[in-house]
Parts: C-alpha cells; structure tokens; sequence
C-alpha cells in the first residue's frame, strides 16, 4: 500500500493546482497580480533530489502530458519541461547537500527557471505579448511568494513522506 502514496500525492497535488489557481488574479493597490501554483513540479523536484531522479522524471512526463492535454493547446510543452526540471534537480543535488532548507531554494530557482521558460515559449510563438518587467512583477514574483509559502508549510512534509517510502522500501528489500 505504501508504494501507492507518492503516485497518489502527485495526482492530488494536480488536482488541487486547478483549485488554487481559481483564487488568481488577485487585486491589491489596482494591480493584478498573477499566483501559479506549481504543487506538482514542486513534489516532483523533492522526489528528483530525495527519492530517484528516473522515477521522478517518469512522473514528470506522465504529468506533463496530462498537464499537456487538460491545461494548454500546445501538446509537448510541459511534457517536456517538467522531466527536464526533475533531471536538473536531479543532477544538481550530486554536487549539493541534500539539506532542506537547500533543496527549498533550488526548487524555488527551478520553478522560476520554468515560468521564465514558459513566459518566453509563449512570447515567441505569439500566445502572450506581455513584456518581461510586467511578467516579472505581475506573475514571477507573486508566484515565486505563494510557493515559496506553501513549499516552507509542506516542505518538510514532502521530505517525510519520500524518506518514509525509502525506508519501506529498505525494510522490503531486506526481507
């Protein structure tokens, strides 16, 4: 049964994306301000860094392609960032400490690293003709401060469960 939980967080945390984002835009001083939830990439990367970056990356495509089909038009897109964000995650913790409040930062910068890529996607194919400055103050900022919260609420939490499944999976193995 243990083996089910980390597949079954990350389809919870896609769901519940879609529940946070109905409370974006939200005004404040006359300005709009854009909060992404990126739940999903974010439980993802803490799998690259904790758990195993193939597996991780598995879980990236299949979510991508379903982020793909439900979210946006363009077919590939998110299929192929979200592996990408978990090999870099991935790869980055062999030359870093596994330590949380570091794996909090570098997947704080890989979430911005892919708003930055998906703001320039769209900018070229002509999907969004909002410039860089606007992006960054309406979107990227807010966006990086909303999960940057939810990330030190449930970080710890992310880094239970996926240590929880390893030691099950240890405890397994030896039997």
């Amino acid at each position: 049964m243990a083996r089910f939980l980390i597949p079954f967080v990350a389809v919870i945390l896609f769901f519940v994306e879609t529940e946070f984002s109905l409370y974006s835009p939200i005004e404040w001083h006359g300005h709009l301000y854009y909060l992404v939830p990126r739940f999903l990439i974010l439980y993802l990367i803490f799998l690259s860094i904790y758990y195993d970056r193939k597996r991780a990356m598995w879980y990236g495509l299949i979510f991508g392609v379903l982020y793909d089909i439900f979210y946006i038009d363009i077919i590939g897109l998110y299929t192929f960032l979200y592996p990408f964000i978990c090999f870099i995650a991935g790869s980055t913790v062999k030359y870093i400490h596994q330590h949380l409040a570091i794996t909090t930062i570098l997947s704080l910068v890989l979430v911005a690293l892919l708003e930055i890529v998906l703001h320039q996607f769209f900018l070229l194919i002509s999907f969004t003709s909002v410039p860089f400055t606007e992006f960054l103050n309406q979107r990227l900022i807010p966006t990086m401060i909303a999960n940057s919260i939810y990330l030190i609420m449930l970080g710890w939490t992310f880094k239970y469960l996926i240590e929880a499944r390893l030691l099950k999976k240890a405890n397994q193995s030896t039997l």
